[in-house]
């Protein structure tokens, strides 16, 4: 029962935040141009904040896991060739190939990973999660950058790809953060308490936003696509995960952030990048939505099955 109690109260959140933006949309109370906006103004202004916080407001001591990254980078890295060399076998046209390939490896880590881990490890869960953010985050932009290019038959420019890493809010947040801790330096209680208060802010805010722009009036043509796109996101992918992990012997906290790299849904960012880079934004979207809702379960299931069988 304490198992099914966790998993619950890790979850259930996340679907509480969805479905208040979702039913607030529905209803008429806002339309789905302010959603935009303030997903936008999230992304750019909270998310950050947030980035830094968590590092900043780290456990003392709490180390860099180099094995962590190290073995987390190379993971999405393989992931990301497999799906290069299989994909395009499967799926004919050029516009899915890459949405496919970034929907399957491209996850929504920094929305759901940073909580989840938050919610059963507490802050120094949060803390050694934001430090992988940091890594796996510019990894998702440049590799979806290059893949969706590659797909539309474009040239890939590396200094605008750095320019563009650089210039991500959530990069920044980490750098910043980072400082912080290189240099020991220490907010002013009035300065720290309301970016304590923005950062806990981003994550429900978020979750909000989120549910007020999932649709789901369009899938029935893409299903063909999106049910083994999903099932290999949700399903085999966090499997795999968890066999890694276990074969490198992480500990429980080490085992859950590297599992929720490959366990949560397609990345939000991952449709407004398609649609603008040739590639099948409807689609996008689709992996985006359905991924979404379906992950409420299978992160429920998955994080009951941990705890039941003392993994984490």
């Amino acid at each position: 029962m304490s198992s099914l109690i966790i998993a619950l109260n890790a979850v259930f959140p996340f679907l509480f935040y969805l479905t208040f933006g979702y039913l607030t949309r529905i209803i008429g109370i806002v339309d789905e141009a302010f959603m935009k906006k303030l997903n936008q103004m999230t992304f750019r202004m909270f998310f950050p904040l947030m980035m830094f916080y968590n590092l900043y407001n780290r456990e003392a001591g709490q180390t860099f896991d180099v094995t962590l990254v190290t073995v987390s980078a190379a993971s999405v890295l393989v992931l990301i060739l497999i799906l290069f060399l299989t994909v395009p076998r499967l799926v004919k046209e050029n516009p899915r190939r890459g949405v496919l390939i970034q929907g399957i490896y491209r996850s929504n880590f920094v929305l759901f990973a940073i909580p989840l881990t938050e919610n059963i490890f507490g802050h120094a869960g949060t803390a050694a999660a934001s430090m992988l953010v940091a890594i796996i985050v510019p990894i998702y932009n440049v590799t979806a950058i290059i893949l969706l290019e590659y797909f539309r038959g474009g040239s890939i420019r590396p200094l605008a790809l750095v320019r563009k890493v650089l210039s991500n809010p959530l990069i920044l947040g980490a750098v910043a953060g980072a400082a912080a801790i290189i240099l020991h330096l220490r907010l002013p209680s009035c300065i720290e308490t309301p970016v304590s208060q923005f950062s806990s802010m981003t994550t429900p805010l978020a979750l909000f936003v989120l549910g007020g722009t999932l649709r789901f009036s369009s899938m029935r043509n893409n299903l063909k696509y999106l049910i083994p796109a999903v099932a290999a996101k949700l399903i085999l992918l966090p499997a795999a995960a968890l066999l890694t992990a276990r074969a490198l012997s992480f500990g429980p906290l080490e085992t859950f952030i590297y599992f929720t790299i490959f366990a949560t849904p397609a990345a939000t960012a991952s449709y407004p990048m398609a649609s603008n880079m040739g590639g099948d934004g409807a689609l996008a979207g689709e992996m985006v939505v359905l991924s979404t809702c379906l992950s409420v379960i299978t992160i429920f299931l998955w994080v009951f099955f941990l705890k039941s069988q003392g993994i984490i």
